[in-house]
């Protein structure tokens, strides 16, 4: 057994599945909502729906390869995403280790993915909030690649604000399945195969 994997939780959700994105029509289709699109393609193949409220999000349970997940996309605003998370942690007592979050970044090609077992925030900050107020950054991601700015003087938040182009289209909603898909291996212990297939 991996060290990675080493506390159990024995309550009634063992991980915590969480997709980062902003709540609003405005931003449901936006570059910056990566997490929650994923999070709806995994609900979907799991045959839930996160319609129920709770720790400041739209939750579902599901099992994944035996283990009980609470599924969320918060609704905080992105850069509060850290209240939800921590709040959903300490209820269930869930170690930051099995906190599993989706989220978008600028510095990957649109559709790419990078899974890392932990680290920085870099620069993403719904990562911060959730390092900030779990105290760690301890937890597995995988991040979405949007693409960076069309160029240097472009407002950074307008451009996680906006939508994919028609040409992007299918390439990312493609990662949004490819992502759901490492999300399973992951809880199943199965890092290093979710790295080596999807990164």
């Amino acid at each position: 057994m991996s060290l990675f994997f080493k506390s159990k939780p024995s309550g009634p959700v063992e991980w915590l599945i969480v997709g980062l994105g902003n709540p609003g029509t405005k931003y449901a289709r936006t570059r910056h909502n990566c997490g929650w699109l994923t999070l709806d393609n995994l609900a979907a193949s799991l045959g839930v729906s996160l319609t129920r409220i709770k720790f400041k999000s739209m939750t579902a349970q599901a099992e994944i390869s035996g283990h009980k997940c609470l599924l969320m996309k918060p609704t905080t605003m992105m850069n509060n995403s850290g209240e939800a998370v921590a709040e959903a942690m300490n209820f269930y007592k869930v170690p930051i280790e099995r906190v599993l979050v989706v989220c978008d970044d600028i510095n990957l090609d649109v559709g790419k993915l990078r899974i890392k077992r932990k680290g920085s925030d870099g620069g993403q900050k719904g990562l911060r909030s959730i390092i900030a107020l779990a105290g760690s950054d301890n937890f597995p991601r995988i991040k979405i690649g949007v693409g960076a700015k069309p160029s240097p003087d472009y407002d950074l938040a307008e451009w996680v604000t906006s939508e994919f182009s028609e040409d992007e289209k299918k390439t990312i909603f493609e990662a949004f399945t490819r992502a759901a898909k490492a999300a399973e291996l992951i809880v199943d212990g199965q890092v290093d195969k979710a790295m080596n297939m999807y990164n």
